[in-house]
């Protein structure tokens, strides 16, 4: 070891002093570092030169989508109602409006799906937004131009005319019909069902998880029951489903939004949703959902089984775990069809968690639910 370290180093300096010069190996192993160092060099440039070169292109993709975006928003809203002042159209120059404006809406949402790749969370979720306020508004337009129902006030008179005769003496007697000419009031829904919301003014865009399609419905405050919608009944609705605990809920057919909240401990499975779900504020709740955009706020151990042609977004959430939606029903395939929904577009494991903004690291809030744990029966 020594004689070789010694061949290496070459002979001592005269007098035993100075520095000994080089031997002929440590002489051919210097070229051999400043290669490999240069090559190092060229290597972290190439890849500096690379990130500043995708960065550059990021912000002009971003630059585009943004101008766009905006762009066309205007020209929806434009379509979805006459400014003030501005006179009314004919019922059918309405109508071709409003299918002028689901064209454009349509091209918007693919617009915004095929640009989630570049934009940052927060555009992307600002674009849901926007996408989800102006498909409600075109929602609540249509049911506005829908015409009226001329046969109600018959349908009700007759009910007070084949009114049961008064009571006998001494016996409570029940209500009395109402004057001619004017309409009872609306019987109360069933235990545990919500009462019909009546939609806002055209034009009038909803905040921010509220939706504005025809009337509301759903159910709340129950308590282990077995609630259940079909497809007349959700055709386009907006439903809300509050302070249920240990609930099985099953809504067969096409809604236009749902919300969830305040639920614990209950199974929802839906159908095609034609806009976005909002989930708020619940625990050890099992979902299935299938929609545009999935927003979960404030809910903490929860399986969400979903078909999602955006991205799900998480905020303020835990122990949320996702699998592809598997949940089907005789009918479904009408649904998807009134839905709009694309079924071979699902980003059901592409999460946005807006608590967790490290990208080289996955997020601790949501994670995937096994191949060998996913519910595949669901009867």
């Amino acid at each position: 070891m020594e004689a070789a370290a010694a061949a290496e180093r070459g002979p001592a300096a005269p007098g035993g002093g100075g520095v000994a010069p080089l031997g002929p190996r440590a002489v051919a192993a210097v070229p051999e570092r400043l290669q490999r160092r240069e090559a190092e060099r060229r290597r972290e440039a190439e890849r500096r030169r690379q990130e500043k070169a995708a960065q550059a292109v990021q912000e002009e993709q971003s630059g585009f989508f943004a101008a766009a975006f905006s762009r066309e928003r205007a020209a929806i809203e434009a379509l979805l109602g006459p400014g003030p002042g501005q006179a009314e159209e004919d019922a059918a120059g309405q109508t071709e409006s409003l299918e002028e404006a689901a064209a454009r809406l349509q091209g918007l949402q693919k617009l915004l799906t095929d640009s989630v790749r570049f934009l940052a969370p927060y555009e992307v979720r600002q674009g849901q937004e926007a996408l989800s306020r102006l498909q409600a508004a075109l929602a609540a337009r249509r049911q506005q131009l829908q015409p009226k129902k001329r046969f109600a006030f018959r349908a009700r008179r007759k009910e007070a005319e084949s009114a049961p005769p008064p009571a006998p003496a001494g016996q409570l007697p029940s209500e009395s019909p109402p004057p001619a000419g004017q309409l009872p009031s609306e019987s109360p829904p069933p235990a545990g069902q919500l009462p019909s919301e009546s939609a806002p003014p055209a034009g009038q865009l909803p905040a921010e998880g509220e939706g504005s399609g025809p009337p509301l419905c759903g159910f709340s405050r129950a308590e282990a029951q077995t609630l259940e919608l079909g497809p007349s009944e959700l055709l386009q609705r907006d439903v809300l489903l509050a302070d249920l605990t240990d609930c099985r809920v099953l809504l067969r057919g096409n809604p236009n939004t749902l919300r969830v909240r305040d639920c614990r401990g209950c199974t929802v499975l839906c159908g095609p949703v034609s806009t976005s779900v909002l989930v708020d504020g619940c625990s050890d709740c099992l979902l299935a959902l299938a929609c545009q955009q999935l927003r979960t706020h404030r809910t903490r151990d929860a399986r969400i089984y979903m078909q999602v042609t955006s991205r799900a977004m998480v905020e303020d959430c835990s122990g949320v775990r996702f699998a592809p939606y598997t949940w089907s029903y005789p009918g479904i395939e009408g649904d998807y069809e009134s839905s709009g929904l694309d079924r071979g577009r699902n980003n059901w494991n592409l999460v946005d968690d807006f608590d967790w903004l490290a990208r080289d690291e996955p997020s601790p809030n949501w994670s995937v639910i096994p191949e060998q744990e996913r519910i595949t029966q669901w009867d």
